[in-house]
């Protein structure tokens, strides 16, 4: 499927997960399902260049996976 991401503009959200729930603790009025702000990718190359890139990349995880030698 060509699912859009949405992505938080805060990467580091263990860090702000913390300062959100220890401003909850101390009685900030916050909204716990507030994402914050977002930036959101939607696919932009077409469907079946899309399927052909996923197809060339499971071969090569296939390929990578065959290296490992068994003991």
């Amino acid at each position: 499927t060509r699912t859009p991401v949405v992505r938080p503009a805060v990467t580091e959200t263990t860090a702000l997960g913390a300062a959100r729930l220890a401003g909850l603790a101390a009685g900030l009025d916050l909204d716990p399902d507030d994402p914050g702000d977002t930036t959101t990718f939607a696919p932009a190359i077409p469907a079946a260049e899309a399927q052909e890139r996923r197809r060339r990349w499971s071969r090569a995880v296939e390929r990578a996976a065959a290296w490992e030698e068994a003991d």
